[in-house]
């Protein structure tokens, strides 16, 4: 202890001398290029992107910007490998400190005996270096290699190391470390190769140019076969299994890697850097199942493709997390780059047809503006020059908004939001996931519920897996609701914790959803699928089709409490095709994909959220006090708000009720009081084409001075102010406009009057047929009671 205490006195003095603070300057300047000769990041090369599925399955790369397969570095490393490499190239890797000095003395022996370089004595420590600098192989060079070898082992450990080496070893051609290699030679994973395949992979690195699987094979089998021997002799492996890995053949040519998601793989490289920190991801995927759904998309499109449908997608989202689970961009056709393949229309702005008629019909719901089944009218429509149309140019007059939004009527959505107001609906869309509205609302108008704006699968399948995630958290959050179930879909399989934000109020609630999910769950399904109630096994599924004007979509997205599928089909560059329609086109393709799911139930209703409330049975509105025999059924709560039925109405008839009757007319015993169902002539006008039990008024009794209540005359077409352009015929005379009238008397007759000059008269069936010149005009019609209605309508020039 004394002499140590005497020796660090005698160090202490030294170093207070000129000689000892020039010796210390030169420890810590050697300290100093020790710690900072070693660059970082060690390498700098670009490399592949790599998209992975949710088990690390490959899904597909793209090579890298300097033509190498180089795959970022792995995670970890098969044991095999680590085994084989360094039996092969480093033995003693575990021990030494970055430099071996016995494989450096022996190096130098075999050189010096040989008279050439032989061996070069480099640990794998060394070799990492020697491939991040990339110099000429000379004295000096290795020198510097073997200084910056023991760099590296200060800082890193034995694994890291390996994993830096595994990474970026050359394996001959342009492939560049284990994962590519092993993915290129073999096409599989490092791990999942044979002792003689991984034993195949360890030799190569050793002398890429020289030795590969396409040339000098006889060198590369005795190198592998070698080292087969050498890891039977060390016990690694057993002589049997060595013998038996010397019978496996060596790998031909090159495979092709997976491409089992090309167009997600196109996303990630797009979007990368705000995903990840490396060129690897590891998304949701389930790879069977996107190679499922890939060949359900390649089938139907064998079919679409001879009617000039070119494109195709589908996009699987698990409703819990909002993860994609299968990711099917287009069809993959690069020999055929006129189809537009390449184009990901999971991501590509398009019209969504009738998609957003359920947010609607949710959204009045919740609002309590109508109830599951309040009638709206569906009669012919014209507001401020739109006019929609219904599919199959038909009317019903009156219709329950369930059964509107099953059949997915034109008119009937537009009215709701003539309603609702497209100012109101605008906002609400945003904030329920559909973000890509750019312009102001008055841009879109009411034709956006008709697919007049723009949207993309990857928004429209999220927001309703955000619908779906609501009501199933129904039970989970006490009936309250938390705002962060709407957010965006993700593709990445790690989905960071939400911190719930608990609310009493949803944009949507709880009842509103359900309604409106058992509403998509009548829609009438294609094909076989239209008898799926008669088995017990079905999936119950609420789904909603939607097609483009101009017949340039089809649409159709489906979900259940377990999974929402989005379906897109048409052509990438917007040409319309003849039966391009939701139904007929993308509607096969969803429930084939529902096949390939797990039944997940249906949704539980959310009854804390409901009231039991008499509702007319005809109107589908709150029951009044003429409303006969209504009917209690369960209601979203703010359904109590709406208005009571407006159609059923008080009369008094005859005792043998064929006739109204006044108390001017006949005395208060002979007057019976009944309740009838009575709407505006329009709308009866259509009802009653549909619907042979609806009874009209009664006629008055002769002698009866008759109070009318009701309008008895409504004009279908012109609408009061419109704007009619009348096109030329093919004789270049300018056509007609055809006025329609309804009446609630079938025998009625009516005169009519344009601009006070009379022009005809018309019984039982109300239209007339005039030729107008351009300006404004007015139209008055009489009836032979007196009853009177005038309107005002512009005819265009051009």
């Amino acid at each position: 202890m004394a002499w140590i205490k005497k020796q660090v006195t005698r160090f202490g003095a030294f170093c207070r001398t000129g000689k000892g603070r020039i010796f210390l300057a030169c420890i810590v300047a050697f300290l100093l290029v020790f710690y900072f000769s070693l660059p970082r990041p060690l390498f700098t090369a670009p490399t592949s992107f790599v998209v992975e599925d949710q088990h690390g399955e490959l899904l597909g790369a793209a090579i890298a910007a300097d033509g190498q397969w180089r795959f970022p570095i792995a995670d970890s490393i098969p044991d095999k490998f680590i085994k084989c490499i360094v039996a092969f190239e480093d033995k003693r890797f575990w021990y030494h400190p970055g430099v071996d000095p016995a494989a450096m003395a022996r190096a130098v022996m075999q050189n010096l005996a040989g008279d050439r370089i032989v061996s070069g004595g480099s640990t794998l420590s060394m070799q990492v270096i020697r491939m991040s600098r990339n110099k000429p192989r000379t004295i000096g060079q290795k020198l510097i290699e073997a200084f910056l070898a023991i760099r590296l082992e200060a800082g890193y450990s034995k694994m890291a190391i390996l994993k830096l080496y595994s990474a970026n070893a050359p394996f001959g051609s342009n492939v560049v470390g284990l994962d590519a290699a092993a993915w290129r030679y073999f096409g599989r994973p490092p791990a999942q190769l044979s002792w003689a395949e991984t034993a195949t992979l360890a030799v190569l690195p050793n002398a890429p140019s020289l030795v590969h699987p396409g040339r000098n094979r006889t060198l590369l089998l005795a190198k592998r076969n070698s080292l087969l021997d050498r890891l039977a002799a060390n016990q690694t492996i057993s002589t049997a299994t060595a013998d038996l890995a010397k019978l496996e053949p060596l790998p031909e040519k090159p495979h092709p890697l997976p491409r089992l998601a090309p167009h997600l793989l196109e996303r990630f490289k797009a979007e990368y850097r705000d995903a990840v920190p490396n060129t690897r991801i590891r998304t949701s995927l389930n790879a069977g199942l996107q190679q499922q759904v890939t060949r359900i998309i390649d089938r139907h499109h064998r079919h679409l493709s001879a009617n000039g449908i070119h494109n195709a997608a589908a996009l699987v989202l698990e409703v819990e997390t909002g993860r994609a689970m299968a990711y099917v961009g287009n069809v993959h056709h690069p020999q055929h780059p006129e189809a537009e393949s390449q184009v990901d229309m999971i991501t590509a702005l398009r019209s969504p047809g009738s998609t957003l008629k359920p947010l609607l019909y949710a959204a009045m719901l919740t609002d309590g503006l109508i109830l599951p089944h309040t009638l709206i009218p569906d009669v012919p429509t014209q507001i401020g020059g739109y006019t929609p149309q219904n599919y199959d140019l038909g009317y019903d007059g009156a219709i329950p908004a369930s059964r509107a939004l099953s059949r997915s009527l034109n008119i009937p959505a537009v009215k709701m939001l003539q309603q609702y107001k497209y100012q109101r609906f605008y906002p609400f869309l945003k904030k329920v996931g559909i973000r890509s509205l750019d312009r102001p609302a008055d841009f879109y108008g009411l034709s956006m519920i008709l697919g007049g704006c723009e949207t993309t699968m990857w928004q429209l399948a999220g927001t309703y897996a955000s619908m779906a995630r609501t009501l199933n958290h129904y039970a989970r959050y006490n009936a309250n609701y938390d705002a962060g179930d709407y957010h965006a879909p993700t593709y990445m399989d790690h989905v960071p914790d939400r911190k719930a934000t608990i609310e009493r109020s949803a944009v949507i609630d709880h009842a509103s959803l359900y309604f409106t999910f058992q509403a998509m769950n009548e829609v009438m399904r294609p094909g076989e699928e239209g008898l799926w109630e008669q088995f017990a096994s079905s999936k119950k599924i609420a789904w909603k089709t939607g097609t483009s004007f101009g017949f340039r979509d089809g649409w159709a997205v489906g979900l259940t409490p377990g999974y929402v599928v989005c379906v897109w089909v048409g052509n990438a560059d917007g040409e319309g095709r003849p039966g391009l329609t939701g139904i007929e086109t993308a509607a096969p393709i969803l429930f084939d994909i529902f096949d390939l799911l797990p039944s997940t139930g249906w949704f539980n209703p959310p009854v804390d959220r409901m009231v039991q409330t008499p509702v007319c049975r005809q109107s589908g509105h709150l029951a009044g006090v003429d409303c006969p025999d209504p009917d209690t059924v369960y209601l979203p709560v703010m359904g109590l708000k709406s208005t009571v039925c407006p159609y059923h109405q008080s009369i008094h008839t005859n005792a043998g009720g064929n006739l109204r009757v006044t108390a001017d007319c006949t005395p208060a015993t002979g007057m019976v009081r009944r309740q009838w169902f009575v709407l505006p002539p329009a709308m009866a006008y259509y009802y009653k084409m549909r619907h042979s039990n609806y009874r009209e008024l009664p006629p008055f009794a002769p002698g009866c001075i008759p109070e009318e209540q009701n309008q008895v005359m409504e004009m279908i077409y012109p609408k009061n102010n419109a704007k009619i352009y009348i096109p030329l015929e093919i004789d270049g005379q300018r056509g007609q406009v055809i006025f329609n009238v309804a009446h609630r008397r079938q025998d009625s007759r009516i005169y009519w009057h344009l601009d006070e000059t009379f022009v005809g008269e018309t019984e039982n069936f109300h239209q007339l047929a005039l030729t107008i010149p351009a300006g404004v005009h007015t139209i008055t019609l009489v009836d032979a009671n007196g009853a009177r209605i005038s309107q005002r309508f512009e005819i265009l020039a051009k």
